[in-house]
């Protein structure tokens, strides 16, 4: 008797109970809709039933053209954003970091795209796309670079450019803010130092402001890829992925397969597709990071 109320008391058993719930949660919330998804990935799932299938629908992804013109989309769309949100999120960083009268006032007045919903936002866009009553199509018309209204939503390329730009005005935000608080941890030793030195303003902000935010660029740039790989309300509450296709994305494709077409083994299939082409996002962040801090720190 004694010895087990010694285990029940003892730091081992204090530790598991406290890890429990979370445990508990993660194998309900977390593992099992990911075993499930892909269970379902080997099926032809759909409300007619499911059978076992096997590598069926993973052949078929590959061997499809749509599919890997999808694929393909995916990237180039997530490049683009990815690559606007990290050089205007560096810019505005800079700017708010200097020592200027206000700024504590625009610092807020960044931060609205992030906060705002990303519905309520792209209920805004939708208005500034319209082609008869949005702003744009009416400063284009005014000043003579529009003939007549434009839909930016109706034809392919300005489709998807409209949806880029849409979704780097609600990352920019975080990017911007992530990046001004690397800045403001930067020694400022370094800067009077070379101030001292004679370095002009580009030079010390090539030569140390970049090389001391180097992780966070790092950081920033993996975690938005990924983010913007999943993005899903943006894309869907402008275009649902049209027009005709131009803004389908594989979250897009996935959720078309698997709610719009109701087929779930297809949609699963997909899922897990995205899920390894993120795990494989999430290695090359980690092996990539560890190895720029292990420069950083031997510098």
């Amino acid at each position: 008797m004694k010895t087990k109320l010694r285990s029940y008391n003892s730091p081992t058993f204090l530790a598991y109970a406290l890890i429990a719930p979370a445990a508990i949660y993660i194998l309900c919330i977390v593992a099992w809709p990911l075993i499930e998804t892909v269970r379902l990935s080997f099926t032809n799932s759909s409300l007619a039933g499911e059978e076992y299938i096997g590598f069926e629908n993973y052949e078929k992804m590959i061997s499809s053209k749509k599919f890997n013109k999808i694929v393909i989309r995916t990237f180039v769309w997530m490049f683009f954003s990815v690559s606007l949100k990290l050089i205007i999120g560096l810019i505005g960083a800079v700017l708010l970091n200097a020592n200027v009268f206000g700024r504590s006032a625009f610092r807020v007045l960044v931060m609205p795209p992030w906060v705002v919903p990303i519905a309520i936002g792209m209920l805004g866009w939708l208005w500034l796309y319209n082609g008869y009553f949005g702003i744009i199509a009416g400063v284009g018309m005014r000043t003579g670079i529009l003939d007549g209204p434009f839909g930016f939503l109706a034809y392919k390329q300005s489709a998807f450019i409209s949806t880029v730009i849409a979704d780097v005005w609600v990352g920019v935000p975080m990017v911007t803010v992530f990046f001004l608080a690397a800045m403001q941890g930067v020694p400022k030793d370094l800067y009077e130092a070379a101030y001292c030195d004679g370095a002009s303003r580009w030079s010390r902000f090539f030569r140390i402001t970049l090389p001391q935010i180097t992780p966070v660029i790092v950081t920033m740039s993996i975690l938005s890829a990924i983010w913007t790989f999943n993005s899903f309300e943006i894309i869907w509450i402008l275009t649902e992925g049209g027009p005709r296709g131009a803004t389908t994305t594989l979250i897009i494709d996935t959720y078309k397969q698997a709610l719009g077409n109701y087929k779930f083994g297809r949609g699963a299939a997909r899922a897990v597709v995205v899920m390894i082409l993120l795990t494989l996002f999430a290695g090359f962040y980690l092996a990539l990071l560890a190895r720029i801090n292990k420069r950083v720190a031997h510098e």
